[in-house]
């Protein structure tokens, strides 16, 4: 019999397996001052210490953004700071709805609904379209993230998963459902621990073909594609072929929340069945005012995007020039290839102990085992210094650790 007192040991013992594996997680406590990103301050061994940061999906830099902080501090002092309750108790503010109108134009969509986090935008969105259209059948892309799996989950209806990518065998697989049965093709337009790109219209096109609604996440897409910044599919000029445009507040607009948006009826039956929408205390009206602010800016502004696409470019040519295992992709997304946490783990440690430079090592499970990497994600606040001092930081670790390189992209 398990005795009371054996618990914490158990899970002692997993945490220890976390650790030998080179997976355990630690956080970096970073403070961001205002106005300095992506230069933070690091809370490591020796004390407070300046470190530049080239991991953060505040992607634009909009969290720093004069015009977002002017229009918190203005929505503080006209006293929008907490919500106080749900959306339906309480908890709807004027600047919810404003932000609402904000979003549906974004993505030239009717309707669209906020959530506290995309994670919850996609676990309610998912589970409540499932679960509304009797004997409904699922496609999900292999790489789909886990917010999307645990939203289809949650539906508890069948799912077929599609190879990563492939319009080939997304088609093969609609084509052997019956036409009467209601579908959901579930997707990403970038994949963020790959920097691959859908092709979103071939999907759409598909899709349409068998019957089937489309859900497109671009968390990692909106205010950085797009003429207004409304994502790939707006870049593509395929957002009117999707029927669900999920995004974030939290990366490019550099805030914090997620949304949907879509036909009225549809957001309307998030709105009325999602139960992490309808129990969730909804967002802060002051991150609903500074993601007003980043998102209407984004809208008008390309001057940001522009110079973040500079810099990525920039970015992958040097690590190539050195040899450096640049993952493939097109997107903003510079990953480098490692292959072994420890490896991993270690080179990250370096580049913040000895360089100043903070990057995370990606692990499983958010990346299959033996595909540990660097994730890099450039942006219009890097200076070429910054970019001179990762590279030659790299460069030295690499080598450092005796870690391969090759002098072309890798294909994982």
């Amino acid at each position: 019999m398990i005795r009371s007192s054996d618990y914490s040991a158990l899970f002692a013992a997993r945490i220890d397996a976390l650790k030998r594996e080179g997976r355990y997680r630690i956080f970096a406590e970073l403070t961001r001052p205002a106005g300095l990103f992506p230069r933070v301050q690091w809370a490591g061994p020796n004390g407070l210490t300046e470190v530049v940061t080239w991991c953060s999906n505040d992607y634009l830099g909009m969290g720093h953004h004069p015009l977002v902080r002017a229009a918190m501090t203005d929505a503080i002092e006209a006293g929008a700071t907490g919500a106080g309750g749900t959306r339906n108790i309480g908890g709807t503010n004027a600047l919810h709805v404003e932000l609402e109108r904000l979003l549906a134009d974004l993505h030239d969509k009717p309707a669209a609904l906020t959530f506290t986090s995309g994670y919850s935008a996609n676990l309610a969105s998912l589970s409540v379209l499932g679960s509304l259209l009797p004997d409904t059948v699922f496609l999900s892309d292999g790489d789909n993230h886990n917010s999307m799996i645990e939203g289809i989950r949650r539906a508890g209806c069948d799912r077929f998963i599609f190879e990563h990518n492939s319009a080939a065998d997304l088609e093969a697989k609609l084509a052997t459902i019956s036409p009467d049965r209601p579908k959901i093709v579930v997707f990403e337009s970038v994949y963020s621990m790959s920097g691959n790109i859908s092709p979103i219209g071939e999907f759409a096109r598909i899709a349409k073909k068998y019957g089937a609604m489309t859900y497109l996440d671009e968390v990692h897409a909106v205010g950085m594609y797009g003429a207004r910044g409304g994502g790939v599919s707006q870049e593509m000029g395929v957002a009117d072929q999707i029927d669900v445009i999920q995004g974030t507040l939290g990366k490019a607009f550099g805030m914090q929340g997620g949304y949907v948006t879509g036909d009225t009826s549809v957001i309307d039956c998030i709105r009325s069945f999602g139960a992490s929408f309808i129990f969730s205390t909804s967002l802060a009206p002051v991150l609903a005012a500074g993601a007003l602010a980043s998102v209407s800016h984004l809208m008008a502004s390309t001057e940001e995007r522009h110079l973040q696409r500079q810099r990525v470019a920039e970015v992958k040519a040097r690590l190539l020039a050195i040899g450096l295992p640049v993952m493939a992709g097109v997107s903003h997304i510079v990953p480098v290839f490692v292959g072994d946490p420890v490896h991993a783990k270690t080179l990250t440690d370096r580049l913040q102990d000895r360089h100043g430079i903070y990057l995370q090592p990606i692990n499983y499970p958010t990346v299959a085992r033996g595909t540990e990497r660097l994730r890099i994600t450039p942006g219009p606040c890097h200076t070429p210094a910054m970019l001179d001092a990762l590279v030659e930081a790299l460069d030295t670790e690499w080598s450092a650790l005796s870690l391969a390189r090759n002098q072309q992209a890798v294909l994982v």
